[in-house]
């Protein structure tokens, strides 16, 4: 589990310190400015996917109900992306 843990929050670390501005100065590259700026909704569900990460992986324990969970997030946060006008 820790191993599992570990390798999926670095992945995510390295996403975010790594290919996000890598694809910024890219994207300047192309004549096709891409900005880091948010919005409210999606900073909060940002902050809710680390929290959620956080206390699923606090007891260092997993059982398929907390997978079913993640997934049922997941699913809410794609529908609401897809619903919610930009």
């Amino acid at each position: 589990m820790e191993l599992s843990v570990e390798i999926a929050v670095s992945s995510s670390l390295q996403i975010a310190l790594f290919v996000s501005p890598l694809l910024v100065f890219i994207s300047l590259l192309m004549n096709h400015p891409l900005s880091l700026v948010f919005n409210t909704f999606e900073l909060l569900a940002m902050g809710a996917g680390v929290i959620i990460a956080a206390m699923v992986s606090q007891d260092g324990e997993s059982s398929w109900l907390e997978g079913a969970a993640l997934l049922g997030v997941y699913l809410i946060l794609g529908i609401s992306f897809y619903i919610l006008p930009v």
